[in-house]
Parts: C-alpha cells; structure tokens; sequence
C-alpha cells in the first residue's frame, strides 16, 4: 500500500497529573502531541505506510520528539531540520462541570518559520497514496500556510487524495490573517472534508438550519448536519465526502460520540456511543480521522464501514492517556462486533 502523508506541528506536551489545576501541581507529565502527527501515528498503528512531515531544531528536544514518532513507527525521513525551538503546550484536564484547558507556548517554533518552497512536495508525494493535513497548521504563520498550498496544489496535480480536518482555533490565528481568509483557497483543493458543529460555521459561516448546540441538553442528531454538509460541498465541489464528528458533552468525563458522513448522494449515520468515563479526550478528533482514512482505504466500496471504524476507533482513544491513539485494527474491530464490555483479555 502506497504511503499516507501528513503535515503539520508536532508539540512537546506537559500536562498536569490527576486532574490537578496548573496552580495545584508540583510536576507535569511529558509527551509530544500535534493533529497530523496524531493521525500519523494512527495509520501507523494500523500498518499503514506513513511520512509525517514538519520542520523541528537541531536539539535534544526535537530528537527525543523525533524518536517518539519512529517507536510508533512513523516515517520520519522527510522531516527539515532548522530554526530554534519545538512548540509547548500544557494542558490542564478538567473533570465533571470544569472544563479542560490548554495554554499554547508555541510562538517562533521551527515550523511557524517555515517558508514555501523548502519542502520538496513532488518527492515526498512520488510514492504517496493520501495527503492529510489540518487547519491548525495554515493558522500558525502566513509561512505555514504557503507551505500547506503548495503541498495541496501538488497533490492536486499528481492525483494524490487530499483530506482536511478543519480544526478551527480561535487563540492560533495571530499573525493578521483569519481562517476566513486563508482556509478557502486550501479547502478548494480537498477531497475529503471533516469538522465538527462548530468548524464550518467559524471558518465559512456554515451552520445547521433550526440548530442551537446550547439548547440540546448535550445530545446532536446527525440528521441536522446534513445540510452543513450540503453546504460545504457546494462550497467546495471537488470534495467527494463530508464528514461531521458528533460529540454530545454532557460534562468533563461523560460524551456521546458518533459521526456522519455525506457522500452527495447519501447521508450515512453511525453508531452513537456512550463514553461515561473519559480518560484523556485530547485528540479524539484525530484518532476519528486516522481511522476514517483507514477505512475509506481499506473499504473504498463501504461508506458506512469505514465511518463507523472512525468512530470506534475514536471511541477506544477517549480511554487513552496522551494524543497518540494506540490501539490495533483488532480492537476496533472487537468493538465493531459489540465487545465492549471491557473484560479483561486473557
């Protein structure tokens, strides 16, 4: 199978034990996280041949990083090499009505200083069979942005898939351009589309007629979000599938998770699950794309399939600690048949 690769910022991530507020903690868990690194790390998982691209110093910090990645067994080859520092963020893990928090040290890192025209995207994609890359990448620096167009319009003409998550966030556009100036043009060049309730209306003013998620009581109905998938593709013909991530908060530790995906033709719904007891849901939405990616590779003939792999995959990371989600193509699939009870497997 050809190669899946993805682009973007991978960060150092320090978060605080227990669910412990900043104030309160005395020590700070490490580990490296970041949206495209995360999906990276899924397909890798999977067996799926991957290359995570992205730019990090020449420091112990970045090769730690770097060694992260390749113990998952991500490819790591293309990688540049330059500038001063890996992005931090720390995260505070919330619990019942409080909510998490995440604080973002990640100005002036290696790849926010990247420029276009420093990634030989014709080489990396000469054996690549799928591009992902996310809309907090374009948000980082006019740079960023650049390079995630070229790499976009050169997938684009050497016929290699390309997939977004829209990934909306606010406090990341900071260097005087907004999403709905930037993100359009990328879009444009995207065969698959995913976001959540909030993404499309944020970046494109996008939203579902006669829907409030305030007012739902926690609980989403996909049916609602067909016309936001509509919408979308009419926006952006060239995407052949819309997908829209579903997740009811009831508080902290307890979601509702599920997904729907629209094909121009058919709206498919999936399983909805019931996650009483959240571990860690950093990175949920990535898992959600890893294993749509799987899917829709794995099963190009089956929409409704690959959704719901995406969705129990993401599902099984919610009981994960860190970004990565590391579970097998046979634990979704144990979940996918019912068995989630849990037991201890002997």
């Amino acid at each position: 199978m050809k190669k899946v690769v993805t682009f973007g910022e991978i960060m150092l991530r320090l978060a605080t034990p227990d669910y412990l507020r900043f104030i309160q903690s005395t020590n700070l868990n490490a580990t490296f996280g970041g949206g495209e690194a995360n999906v990276a790390v899924s397909l890798a998982n999977y067996g799926i041949p991957t290359e995570f691209v992205t730019r990090l110093p020449k420091n112990d910090i970045a090769e730690w990083c770097i060694a992260e990645l390749r113990k998952y067994g991500v490819g790591t080859s293309k990688i540049l090499r330059g500038g001063d520092r890996v992005g931090i963020y720390f995260l505070e893990t919330g619990a019942v009505a409080r909510a998490s928090k995440v604080v973002y040290d990640r100005a002036g890192s290696s790849i926010a200083d990247i420029k276009a025209g420093m990634v030989d995207w014709k080489e990396i994609f000469r054996d690549a069979g799928w591009f992902h890359w996310t809309g907090i990448t374009p948000a980082l620096s006019q740079g960023a942005a650049d390079a995630c167009l070229e790499a976009i319009k050169t997938a684009n003409e050497m016929g290699v898939p390309v997939s977004c998550d829209l990934n909306f966030r606010k406090n990341l556009w900071k260097y005087g351009k907004t999403a709905a100036e930037i993100m359009p043009a990328l879009v444009e060049g995207c065969d698959v589309i995913l976001g959540n309730e909030e993404d499309a209306e944020k970046v494109f003013g996008i939203k579902p007629e006669g829907f409030d998620v305030a007012q739902t009581g926690g609980e989403v109905n996909a049916a609602e979000f067909e016309s936001v998938c509509r919408q979308l593709q009419q926006k952006f013909p060239r995407a052949k599938k819309v997908i829209i991530t579903l997740r009811g908060s009831i508080n902290a530790n307890h979601n509702t998770w599920g997904g729907c995906l629209w094909d121009g033709a058919t709206l498919y719904q999936s399983k909805r699950y019931d996650i009483t007891h959240i571990v860690d849901r950093v990175g949920g939405g990535d898992s959600f794309m890893g294993g749509l990616i799987y899917g829709l590779l794995t099963y190009p003939a089956d929409n409704q399939k690959a959704l719901e792999f995406a969705v129990a995959a993401s599902c099984l990371k919610h009981t994960i600690y860190g970004d990565f989600n590391m579970v097998t193509v046979a634990e979704v699939e144990n979940l996918l048949k019912g068995d989630g009870s849990g037991r201890v497997s002997r």
